[in-house]
């Protein structure tokens, strides 16, 4: 701001220093000269004089953090903002192996199954049961992952934060993250196939398809759970993966995408508005499907959905070419174990495997609330295990999709069906919003049993999971009904120095064991609604 030169006004006014009152009777003659002191300060700041130093600031506050004399206002230590969700790898059991290359157990999964009465006659022995036995095994893998840090980076973080520390720390969690995706849906022994051709059906609305040019072709992959995990329209799916590791060393295994398949042509017969219906028959063991179209031979990637068909209204705006998948089932990843979903599809696992009708492409087969508070589905499922089985799980996971329809489902149940709402009060404040996070399971020995509604971080929409911790069979020998063995759990190598950096790997050698698959069910292809 700027400020008059005041030796300057006082040397231009009749009020000088020389002049200042001394007395009480010259302060009436120090009044009169005021009006010309005021006049000159007014003048001063109106006509500033040339070359004025405090006319401009000298210092003035820098335009951005790192310029000028700026305080940079960084507070100490990384802030570590991602997600490290992994319920199933915190909640399964962990115990040790004893060494060989799998797990393996027996089980006796019937007794008497021939249904032999045991009535006898007077003196006579009874009949002689038969019983069936399986065996069991599951071969150890191991996972891990690496981090490295340049000698460099580390000094440039002294001060602020443990760089080497760091990269332990992610490391470690991103092990811990991957291993829960492997928990859930690791596939090495359910392979996709080759996938169907898709059925197509071209209207002249709903989109805007031309009718210029060539028929378009579309060509579908079923996915995996990684398959879909890992997929997007912009990244594209994958199909195989070579890997470069730490070593120099190189692993290839499949990237959860099935064999594509043929393609399918539609034309639009006029207009610009046109549209294409396309269905596929559901594959089983597939969480997701990927849908490329365009010109014969040029289809790219523009859809990833978890129903089995969908609406296709405008070009693809995906980059991946159909053509870079190959021709093979890549699918199965030989490097891990099957986890919970892969060992209930497994054929003869005889857990309970529904997928959802195909309904109206793009539209698909909802949920269907049974008007009583209750999921039509979700019963079918339930009832199926208890009658085949006499037993009922207690969890289920789901993804955020389904949690939300199982809410409006069930609360759109009838009117008159036993429901219990508990509404609290506190300050004259109301919420609003309900989830439901139980769902009742009436078929049980002791009674309607409660089971748990869990979401999972990694569960597709389109897909319910059900699971049990016990089982109901007294003697049955099975401590955990599903755990993880290991022949060396979680451990951590700081390699020797190759160069100027700190290499750390963290590992693990394990398999998934669960004792009896048939207590798991799976509702797969539905659609939001």
């Amino acid at each position: 701001m700027y400020q008059p030169n005041l030796q300057h006004v006082l040397a231009k006014s009749s009020f000088s220093s020389a002049s200042l009152p001394r007395t009480v009777q010259d302060y009436a003659a120090a009044l009169a000269n005021a009006g010309s002191f005021l006049a000159e300060i007014e003048k001063a700041h109106a006509n500033p004089l040339p070359g004025d130093p405090l006319a401009k600031s000298t210092f003035s506050q820098p335009g951005s953090p790192t310029s000028g004399l700026n305080y940079y206002d960084l507070e100490t230590g990384a802030k570590f903002v991602y997600p490290l969700l992994t319920p199933l790898r915190n909640e399964i059991p962990r115990v040790s192996g004893k060494g060989g290359i799998q797990a393996n157990w027996r089980a006796v999964t019937g007794i008497n199954t021939t249904g032999l009465r045991i009535g006898v006659s007077g003196g006579n022995r009874g009949g002689v049961q038969a019983v069936t036995t399986q065996d069991y095994s599951a071969a150890y893998k191991g996972i891990g992952i690496e981090t490295s840090v340049d000698f460099e980076a580390q000094y440039a973080g002294m001060g602020f934060d443990d760089v080497k520390a760091i990269g332990a720390k992610i490391g470690l969690e991103a092990c811990m993250l991957g291993e829960e995706l492997l928990i859930l849906g690791g596939n090495t022994s359910v392979p996709l196939g080759t996938t169907p051709t898709p059925t197509l059906v071209p209207s002249t609305a709903g989109g805007t398809l031309t009718a210029a040019g060539s028929p378009y072709s579309v060509i579908c992959v079923a996915l995996t759970l990684d398959g879909v995990v890992n997929g997007s329209v912009a990244g594209g799916i994958q199909g195989a993966i070579t890997r470069s590791n730490a070593d120099g060393s190189s692993d290839t295994f499949g990237g959860g995408a099935a064999g594509k398949s043929a393609n399918a042509t539609a034309t639009i017969s006029s207009g610009t508005t046109g549209s294409i219906a396309a269905t596929v028959a559901a594959v089983p063991g597939a969480m997701g499907y990927a849908w490329f179209w365009g010109a014969a031979g040029s289809e790219v990637l523009g859809a990833i959905t978890t129903i089995n068909s969908l609406v296709i209204t405008a070009n693809a705006t995906g980059t991946q070419p159909a053509a870079s998948l190959g021709v093979g089932d890549n699918s199965t990843n030989a490097l891990v174990f099957d986890g919970l979903l892969y060992q209930a599809f497994k054929p003869g696992s005889n857990a309970y495997v529904q997928y959802m009708p195909t309904g109206t492409a793009g539209a698909g087969s909802v949920l269907t609330g049974d008007g009583a508070g209750g999921v039509v589905e979700i019963d079918a499922a339930l009832k199926n295990r208890w009658d085949t089985f006499r037993l009922s799980p207690d969890t289920m996971w789901v993804g955020s999709q389904v949690a939300n329809d199982l809410s409006k489902k069930i609360l759109a149940g009838n009117a008159n069906a036993a429901q219990r709402f508990v509404f609290e009060s506190e300050q004259g404040a109301l919420g609003g919003g309900v989830m439901v996070r139980t769902y009742l399971n009436k078929f049980s020995m002791a009674g309607p049993k409660t089971i748990d509604i869990r979401v999972h971080p990694n569960m597709p929409a389109g897909s319910i999971l059900m699971t049990s911790r016990t089982l109901p069979y007294p003697l049955s020998n099975v401590g955990n009904v599903v755990q993880v063995r290991t022949r060396q759990d979680y451990y951590q190598i700081e390699w020797p120095p190759r160069a100027r950096r700190y290499e750390t790997g963290v590992y693990a050698d394990e398999v998934l064991q669960h004792y009896f698959p048939p207590s798991m069910a799976v509702i797969c292809n539905i659609a939001a609604g």
